[in-house]
């Protein structure tokens, strides 16, 4: 049985008849101690707090019967690894992306500016519990630099937290049109080329941090800790 965020990607699991629905990670709907296994492949490095990825790591052991084993991956800070570079670094090829020459553009704009869902509903939203918290005489302090880095695709990681280029397809965009708070200028060089390139939050994790959040809950035993191809991947049963 699978479970995903994106209702078009269970879509496809349907029309090629096998078992999966829309659930959020952190809340799955089905019975504890249920599943004799789990698999996370490249979901908990989208949750932006430590509390929340110990949360979906949590919610993953909670399936578990005694017994029952779960493997998990996350995408590595360190994509050179004992002198060996990961195949995300090895598939760069010689000529940049579209989205990396647009994200070069978006790497110092704010973080609401970058995020394709953004609106004036939420500025508005921000700004009336900013008015609130002042009115209820809170410690209220400013927000420090809310802007993340936008990643270069096919190189290594700086920051742990970033935003990365995806690249939608299949969809062209006329002239002067806003591609993802970008506006390309009428007669500019792939101003109706572009595809739209909408930015997707990770959190790359360092050595041993997986395994660190593993271990920190009493109900697991980790049982091996290993590096794959630009990734770390914990193994680990329930008590």
């Amino acid at each position: 049985v699978g479970c995903d965020r994106s209702k078009n990607l269970v879509d496809i699991c349907g029309e090629k008849k096998f078992q999966a629905f829309v659930c959020d990670a952190l809340s799955v709907p089905i019975c504890s101690g249920s599943c004799d296994a789990c698999i996370s492949i490249a979901v908990i490095h989208h949750f932006s707090t430590t509390e929340r990825r110990l949360a979906a790591i949590r919610e993953l052991v909670r399936l578990l019967r005694p017994g029952g084993t779960a493997l998990i991956y996350v995408w590595a800070m360190e994509q050179k690894y004992k002198n060996q570079k990961s195949k995300y670094l090895k598939e760069k090829n010689g000529s940049k992306d579209k989205e990396e020459q647009i994200s070069t553009d978006m790497s110092q704009r704010p973080l609401s500016d970058q995020m394709p869902d953004s609106s004036s509903q939420n500025s508005a939203c921000s700004s009336q519990l900013l008015s609130d918290s002042k009115d209820k005489d809170c410690d209220a302090k400013p927000v420090a630099d809310s802007r993340l880095p936008v990643h270069t695709n096919r190189t290594s990681f700086h920051s742990q937290d970033l935003l990365v280029p995806w690249h939608l397809k299949g969809c062209t965009k006329k002239k002067e049109e806003r591609i993802d708070s970008v506006l390309l200028p009428a007669g500019s060089k792939g101003s109706q080329e572009l595809s739209p390139v909408f930015h997707r939050y990770y959190h790359v994790f360092c050595e041993g941090e997986l395994e660190a959040a593993c271990r920190s809950l009493d109900c697991v035993r980790v049982q091996k800790s290993y590096y794959d191809q630009g990734n770390w991947c914990v193994i680990l049963e329930k008590l």
